[in-house]
């Protein structure tokens, strides 16, 4: 199975974790099913949509691994979306309308209070032209809206219209068009909606499937029939569940709440963050992964609860941690260099499982080197630390030096356990915390290890 997939973010702020789930969805399905991946920036509102949002969303996704085969601006195809607006104005099916929303909530309340469902009446279809003139000569600039086949020959007498599809994420669907009011496509100020462009656009990119967010599933039903007015082919559809942050809130843009912005700059991993994003929320276990390959090859929509996803960070903290500790040194030696630290494998093999992120590093080394490092040394140990000058072992040091130097230790002086290695590990690291002592002994050198004893 070949797939043709978009991600469609509005460039009006960063984006976040949520966002990148839907990306990723769509991303690796079309890695599996060794497909395309379109950016489709949907960039209609012009007073909020920026160049600088546009470069970030591709920066973050890049960063993520998410590189697409084509990048598309709805900014670029207003002429396409004008001529497609003609021809549906000619066919019957898009209709102006020019109530206030004022009057639409006075024509809401009237209906409920009368036992009926708060849907558009299609009133605006009884206009004559002189009306619509009329109305125009006031000032009123129509809104327009698309004319659900929702009605066997009335138009004023909707009845049930079932549309149905087999939901990627979610199973069998079904949305009644006959529960719902006719939606506005165009707004009085003559600016796009969502809905008419995205179908525009998946038709004219060949758009084979298209997953988003849950709340799109009743759009689906509405542009099902879009679809089949224009007389293209209707993409198969899946709707994965939201993220939530910590306190059940739904996350934002205009926050800047937990953007992958913010996360890169806090040191995360991508294949962190992609692992999460992608199996929070799912019958599947989160594990940490090498790739998106990897994370390609265990890709199910179909995994995904019908119940929203809580993201706490912390699980992304620990989760991070895991994808640092199992980072192959062939991968981490040109980070290492990055930082300014030599690529040793012997290093990062001591310091790697003390590392929650990749950055932290660079504090075992300067533990290595003794770069601003105050060795801890109380007073009662001081004689205890001169033992262990004296006994400490010739070089060369290998792993078993620090078993050995210990061992001398605990039979000179009788002390073992916390006593024995807790003064050794504050005179020697300055922390009471830190990689395997037998592991950096090597990496210290014995010199160096004598001068920190007797600081």
């Amino acid at each position: 199975m070949s797939a043709t997939v978009r991600f469609a973010p509005s460039p009006t702020g960063y984006i976040h974790i949520g966002n990148a789930r839907t990306a990723l969805f769509n991303w690796l399905l079309a890695r599996r099913a060794g497909g395309r991946f379109i950016l489709r920036l949907d960039d209609t509102d012009r007073a909020r949509s920026t160049d600088a949002f546009a470069a970030a969303i591709a920066e973050d996704l890049a960063w993520l691994g998410v590189r697409p085969d084509q990048v598309v601006r709805q900014s670029d195809r207003f002429g396409r979306y004008d001529a497609v607006k003609a021809d549906l104005v000619t066919k019957g099916l898009l209709y102006p309308a020019y109530e206030t929303a004022e009057e639409l909530e006075y024509g809401r309340r009237r209906r409920r209070a009368r036992g009926l469902p708060p849907v558009y009446d299609r009133a605006a279809l009884r206009l004559t032209a002189d009306d619509r003139a009329r109305l125009e000569a006031e000032g009123r600039q129509p809104h327009w809206r698309f004319l659900l086949p929702n009605f066997a020959a009335d138009p004023f007498q909707p009845e049930r219209r079932e549309v149905h599809w087999d939901d990627l994420c979610r199973g069998p669907q079904t949305v009644d068009l006959g529960s719902l009011s006719d939606p506005v496509l165009i707004r009085a100020d003559g600016t796009y909606l969502y809905t008419l462009p995205s179908v525009i656009d998946d038709l004219d990119l060949g758009v084979t499937h298209v997953i988003r967010g849950e709340d799109h599933v009743t759009n689906t039903g509405v542009q099902i029939a879009i679809f089949e007015a224009l007389g293209g082919p209707v993409p198969a559809f899946g709707h994965h569940n939201l993220l939530t942050d910590a306190s059940g809130e739904g996350l934002s843009k205009r926050t800047g709440a937990l953007s992958l912005r913010s996360l890169r700059e806090k040191g995360l991993e991508p294949e962190a963050v992609a692992a999460l994003a992608v199996g929070i929320g799912t019958s599947h276990a989160v594990e940490p992964v090498a790739s998106l390959d990897d994370l390609a090859a265990g890709f199910d929509p179909a995994a995904a609860s019908r119940s929203a996803a809580r993201f706490d960070p912390a699980d992304l903290d620990h989760l991070n941690a895991r994808t640092v500790h199992a980072l192959p040194f062939e991968r981490a030696a040109p980070r290492l260099q990055a930082l300014g630290i030599p690529p040793d494998p012997a290093f990062w093999s001591a310091v790697a499982g003390n590392c929650a992120t990749f950055a932290e590093a660079s504090l075992w080394w300067r533990v290595v080197t003794g770069e601003g490092l105050t060795p801890i040394i109380a007073e009662e140990d001081r004689a205890f630390l001169g033992d262990a000058a004296r006994l400490l072992p010739p070089e060369p040091f290998d792993a078993d030096t620090f078993r050995a130097w210990t061992g001398a230790l605990k039979d000179a002086t009788g002390r073992k356990g916390r006593a024995l290695f807790m003064p050794l590990r504050l005179a020697l690291t300055g922390l009471d915390h830190g990689p395997e002592m037998a592991a950096l002994l090597p990496l210290v050198g014995r010199a160096e290890t004598l001068r920190r004893l007797a600081a």
